[in-house]
C-alpha cells in the first residue's frame, strides 16, 4: 500500500502545492521572483536532482517527483489559461494597431536573432540543417515569463507583446519547415501552406463565431447566479478552443489566445479574469517546475564553461538586436534596453523546437540535451534580467530626461508648453500657430513624437512628470501649459506640480466632465475644460445658427453661457478664492 501510495499522484501533488504554499511565500519574503523558486523546486525534486536517490532512500517519494511526464498535461493547461489571460487583455482594435510591431518588429527579430545565432553555430561546426534549426529554436522568447513581468499596458509591455505574438504565429511554420528538412522527409511545401491557410480560415471563424455565441453562453452561465457554473463554461471555452487550433496543427494556446481576445469585446471579461486567476497561476507554477526538472545537474556540473559562455552568447545577441530594432522602430532608449534585455532568454517553446529537430535528425540528442540545459538556465535568469533592464533603461531615461530638460529650458523660454501630442494637443497646437503664438509640444507616445517631428513640428519626447523635466521647464518659464491628456489621475498630479513650480502662469487643463474640471481648479487650473461641457455648448451653437440666428448673437450668448456654467464650477469646487489668471485669456499671457 505504502509504495502505491508513494508513486501515485498524490506525492506529485504535494510537491506542487507545498511549492505554491510554503516555498513561494518565502521567496517572496526574500524578494526573489517566485519564477526563479518554482524552476529551483523543479531542479531540486526532479528526477535530475532528489528523484535520482528516490530508489536508495524510498522516503524521498515523498517529497520528489516520481514522474514528470505525468503533470506535463497539468503544465500545458497552466500555460494555456496564462495565455487566454493575456487575450483578456487585448482587443481587436487594439491587436489591428499593433500590426507594425508585430508583423514588423517582431520578424525582423525572430528572423535576425535566428540568423546571427545559426552563422555563430555554423562557424563553431554545427551542420548546416542543425544551425537553422538551433537559431530558430534559440531565437525564441518566453511568452509565459515575460508578459506576467511586465504587462501589456507598459510601453515595454506592448513592445514584448508584439514580438511574442509573431513568435507565437511563427511556431508551427518553424515546425513544419524543420520536418521538411529531414532526410527522410518526402513531403513538400504543399501541407505547409495548406495548414497555414486553414489555420487563418479557422481563426477568422473563432474570431467573428465567439462574438456571437459567447455572450449568449455566458448570459445564460451569470444567470444561473452559481460560480462553478461559470468558471465550467469559461473553462469549456478555453479547452475547445485549444483543442479546435490543436486539431489543425496549431499550437493549443494559440486557440487561448483567440477565446480571450473574443471574451475582451464581451462584458464579462472582468469577471472571466477574475475567477480563473488561481488556475493561471497555479498552472504557470506546474510550468515553471517542469523547466526545471529538465535541468540535469550532473551534466550542469561537468559543462558549466561551456553552458555559460552558450548562455552569455545567446542573451548578448538577442538583446542587441532587438533593442536595436525597437529603436529603429522610434523606441525611446530606455524602452528599447529594457525590452532587449528582458527578451533576451530563450523560451519554453525552444523545448517543443528542440524536440522537433532532434525528431528530424538535424541535431544529435547531446547537443538538445546541452540546448535545453542552456533554455531551462535562461527561464531561471529571465526575473533577474528584467530587474537589470529596469536599471538601465533608468539609467539611460535619466540621462535623456537631462538632454529632454536643457531643450526644453532652451526652446520653452515664453512659449507655450502642450503637454500631450495626441488628438486634443494637436488643435490646441494647430490654432496656436494659426494665430502666430509659439509652442512646444511634450508627449510619451514615440508615434506620435514620430509624426509629428516628420511634419516638422516642434515636437518632443519625454514624461513632464519627471522631476528633472520639472526643473528645466521651471527655468525656461513657459508661458502657459496647456494639459490635453485623458486621465484624470495624471492630469491632477500635474496640475498641483505645475501650480507649485509656476504660481503665475496660466495653466489650462483637460477635464471630463464637471466634477472633474472642478478638482481640477482645487488643485490650481487656471481653466478646466469639460469636455462634455463644450460639447453641449457646440451642439447649442450649432442648432441655433441652422435656425437661422445669427451669428454674432449666438456666439455671444455661447459665450455668456460658458462663463455662467464656469463659475458654477469653481463654487462647486468650493475655493476660497479664484485660481490664478482664472479669468486671463492665453493671448493675455504672452
Amino acid at each position: 500500500m505504502d509504495s502505491e501510495f508513494s508513486t501515485s499522484g498524490f506525492s506529485d501533488a504535494l510537491v506542487i502545492l507545498g511549492a505554491a504554499g510554503l516555498v513561494i511565500p518565502a521567496f517572496a519574503r526574500l524578494r526573489i521572483s517566485p519564477i526563479i523558486g518554482f524552476i529551483l523546486i523543479g531542479v531540486l525534486v526532479g528526477p535530475a536532482g532528489l528523484g535520482s536517490m528516490s530508489a536508495a532512500y524510498p522516503w524521498l517519494n515523498y517529497i520528489t517527483i516520481s514522474d514528470a511526464h505525468r503533470i506535463e498535461p497539468f503544465a500545458e493547461l497552466g500555460i494555456v489559461l496564462l495565455l487566454f489571460s493575456i487575450g483578456l487583455e487585448l482587443s481587436l482594435r487594439r491587436l489591428w494597431s499593433m500590426r507594425r510591431l508585430v508583423f514588423g518588429v517582431g520578424a525582423a527579430e525572430l528572423i535576425g536573432c535566428a540568423l546571427i545565432i545559426g552563422i555563430g553555430l555554423r562557424m563553431m561546426g554545427q551542420g548546416i540543417p542543425g544551425s537553422i534549426g538551433l537559431g530558430l529554436a534559440l531565437a525564441l522568447s518566453s511568452t509565459a515569463i515575460v508578459l506576467p513581468l511586465v504587462g501589456t499596458q507598459s510601453a515595454v509591455g506592448r513592445a514584448s507583446l508584439g514580438m511574442l505574438l509573431f513568435e507565437d504565429v511563427a511556431l508551427v511554420p518553424i515546425v513544419f519547415a524543420l520536418g521538411a528538412m529531414s532526410p527522410s522527409a518526402t513531403a513538400g511545401v504543399g501541407p505547409l501552406l495548406g495548414t497555414l491557410v486553414l489555420g487563418g480560415a479557422v481563426a477568422v471563424g473563432m474570431l467573428f463565431g465567439g462574438r456571437l455565441l459567447l455572450p449568449v453562453l455566458f448570459a445564460q452561465a451569470a444567470r444561473t447566479k452559481n460560480p462553478e457554473i461559470f468558471l465550467a463554461a469559461c473553462l469549456l471555452v478555453v479547452i475547445v478552443a485549444s483543442m479546435v487550433t490543436s486539431a489543425i496543427g496549431f499550437s493549443a494556446v494559440l486557440g487561448a489566445l483567440i477565446a480571450g481576445i473574443v471574451i475582451a469585446e464581451t462584458e464579462y471579461r472582468g469577471e472571466v479574469e477574475v475567477i480563473t486567476a488561481p488556475f493561471r497561476g497555479l498552472g504557470l507554477g506546474i510550468f515553471l517546475i517542469t523547466v526545471g526538472m529538465s535541468v540535469n545537474l550532473r551534466q550542469l556540473v561537468a559543462n558549466w564553461e561551456s553552458v555559460l559562455a552558450a548562455l552569455f552568447a545567446v542573451l548578448a545577441v538577442k538583446a542587441v538586436i532587438t533593442a536595436a530594432l525597437l529603436r529603429l522602430n522610434g523606441s525611446r532608449t530606455g524602452v528599447a534596453a529594457e525590452t532587449g534585455l528582458l527578451m533576451a532568454s530563450p523560451s519554453e517553446t525552444t523545448l517543443i523546437v528542440l524536440g522537433s529537430a532532434t525528431a528530424a535528425q538535424l541535431i544529435q540528442p547531446e547537443t538538445a540535451a546541452f540546448w535545453q540545459i542552456v533554455t531551462a538556465l535562461g527561464l531561471t535568469v529571465t526575473p533577474l534580467l528584467g530587474k537589470l533592464g529596469r536599471l538601465a533603461g533608468r539609467r539611460i531615461d535619466q540621462r535623456s530626461d537631462t538632454e529632454l530638460g536643457e531643450a526644453l529650458r532652451q526652446g520653452g523660454a515664453g512659449k507655450v508648453v502642450i503637454v500631450g501630442f495626441g488628438r486634443v494637443g494637436r488643435i490646441v497646437a494647430d490654432m496656436l500657430a494659426r494665430h502666430d503664438r509659439d509652442y512646444v509640444a511634450v508627449d510619451s507616445d514615440a508615434d506620435s513624437v514620430r509624426i509629428g517631428r516628420s511634419q516638422g513640428l516642434p515636437v518632443l519626447f519625454g514624461d513632464v512628470a519627471r522631476g528633472v523635466l520639472f526643473e528645466r521647464l521651471k527655468v525656461g518659464q513657459p508661458s502657459a501649459v496647456v494639459l490635453t491628456m485623458d486621465d484624470p489621475v495624471l492630469v491632477n498630479r500635474l496640475t498641483k506640480r505645475l501650480r507649485a513650480a509656476f504660481p503665475d502662469i496660466p495653466i489650462i487643463a483637460r477635464a471630463r466632465d464637471t466634477a472633474q474640471a472642478a478638482t481640477l481648479y482645487k488643485s490650481g487650473a487656471s481653466q478646466a475644460v469639460p469636455e462634455a461641457l463644450e460639447a453641449s455648448l457646440l451642439i447649442a451653437e450649432t442648432v441655433l445658427v441652422d435656425l437661422g440666428v445669427p451669428m454674432g448673437p449666438v456666439i455671444a450668448s455661447i459665450h455668456e453661457k460658458r462663463d455662467e456654467l464656469r463659475g458654477q464650477i469653481k463654487e462647486e469646487a468650493n475655493l476660497e478664492e479664484k485660481p490664478r489668471l482664472g479669468s486671463r485669456r492665453l493671448r493675455d499671457a504672452t
